[in-house]
């Protein structure tokens, strides 16, 4: 205890922490403000409605922030700035100078290609807003619109969603954490008093030992993450001894860290953007004058809600998206050639290919675990609700593991930088 008061004292204390942290609380809290800022036109008492019953678009409004159920200026949230981060890493694999841009060019090349994906996003928020509204006017939650003020409302959201990203950046540059993270966490978190709410007025005393097992496997899903987050290989790397007249260097040895989990959190939302984003489009297509393209929307989008292909689709995007972001994140070729220029090497491992084969062997197997482990929790709770019927618990456990995985990302940045202070 006293330990940790003495880190608290440490991160107010520093003047360049106290600053970062109240920064991203500001910014967090003007995300939060513009998730309420409705667009005009909308009959609330219907949008209510829809929402309640209405699976597909909960998660939505979980994954943009809470701003889909008030129909905000922010609805999209960073969903399309998403989508096109994971368009252009796609494209990485096809394009050997997006992937070199990433990888070999340092900062200036991330930059480069974080703005390509930002000017991605805007064609993408604009498909992704005409859907959303088109939707909504079908079901009349938006109704007696001109197209005039149809398209100053797709205009508007648009630019919301793109405000929403920068406000993200802001975070990330001069506050602490990662901000398009910190801002999905912010909307899942603002939702946790409904959510408990719900759960406290729907409460059954006959479904007691239901809740205490839930209660157990989400403390348990905590605990998972957390492990499987800090586990790492430590793979042993010695450095040659030099001698350069009388003075001999080198001939050190220590590890090379290899985390189970390299990607995070970044899988889950991945895998959330691809299963929802075709929804979104079938949803919008199901109304369509064309009767044949109607019903083919209507059967696609009835499969893609069963919940078994559903639960089975959400745990292989995760467990592919984790072997992509492992893949994208840490080059073995890479890491050997630059063990070799530093003069280090594996013992009884050859530098150079051999290195780099037996780096690749390692990380694969790694990853199995780290994939196989984040897919099982991902659809625990869709297991969860077809055995209980406690149809919050989907939600929750999707929730659960970007809160975990954004928290523990948080407290190493928090604590890196008070650890460089004290040095």
């Amino acid at each position: 205890m006293k330990e940790f008061r003495d880190k608290l004292r440490l991160i107010f204390g520093d003047r360049v922490i106290r600053k970062g942290i109240l920064i991203t609380l500001g910014l967090l809290v003007v995300s939060r403000i513009l998730a309420i800022i409705p667009i005009p036109g909308i009959d609330s008492a219907h949008l209510q409605t829809l929402f309640s019953g209405n699976q597909f678009l909960s998660l939505l409004n979980v994954f943009s922030g809470g701003g889909l159920s008030n129909l905000s200026i922010v609805m999209l949230g960073v969903g399309p700035y998403i989508t096109g981060s994971i368009i252009m890493q796609l494209l990485t694999l096809m394009i050997p100078k997006l992937k070199a841009m990433y990888q070999e060019e340092g900062d200036a090349g991330r930059r480069r290609f974080a703005q390509y994906s930002r000017l991605l996003t805007v064609p993408l928020a604009l498909l992704q807003g005409f859907a959303f509204i088109t939707l909504f006017q079908k079901q009349g939650v938006l109704a007696g619109l001109t197209p005039s003020h149809l398209f100053l409302d797709l205009i508007v959201i648009t630019a919301g969603s793109l405000l929403l990203v920068w406000v993200g950046e802001l975070i990330s540059e001069f506050g602490i954490g990662n901000g398009i993270s910190l801002i999905i966490f912010a909307g899942i978190v603002s939702r946790l008093p409904t959510n408990i709410g719900q759960l406290i007025f729907t409460f059954d005393i006959v479904q007691l030992p239901i809740y205490l097992v839930s209660l157990v496997l989400i403390l348990a899903v905590i605990f998972g993450v957390v492990f499987v987050s800090e586990a790492e290989r430590p793979i042993p790397v010695t450095y040659a001894k030099q001698i350069r007249g009388n003075t001999a260097s080198g001939g050190v040895s220590t590890y090379l860290p290899l985390r189970v989990n390299q990607a995070g959190v970044i899988p889950i939302i991945f895998a959330l953007s691809i299963l929802l984003f075709p929804q979104m489009i079938l949803q919008f297509l199901t109304s369509a004058k064309v009767v044949a393209v109607a019903h083919i929307a209507t059967s696609l989008l009835a499969l893609l809600t069963n919940q078994l292909f559903y639960g089975i689709a959400y745990f292989i995007l995760v467990v592919l998206f984790t072997y992509f972001y492992t893949a994208i994140t840490f080059d073995p070729d890479q890491i050997a050639t630059n063990l070799q220029k530093s003069g280090a090497f594996i013992p009884g491992i050859r530098p150079g290919e051999s290195t780099s084969m037996y780096l690749s062997k390692v990380l694969t197997r790694l990853t199995l675990v780290g994939a196989l482990f984040l897919g099982l929790i991902a659809v625990l709770p869709l297991i969860l609700r077809a055995t209980t019927g406690i149809q919050s618990l989907a939600i929750g456990g999707t929730a659960l593991l970007i809160v975990v995985s954004v928290v523990i990302d948080l407290v190493k940045k928090v604590d890196a930088q008070v650890s460089a202070r004290e040095y």
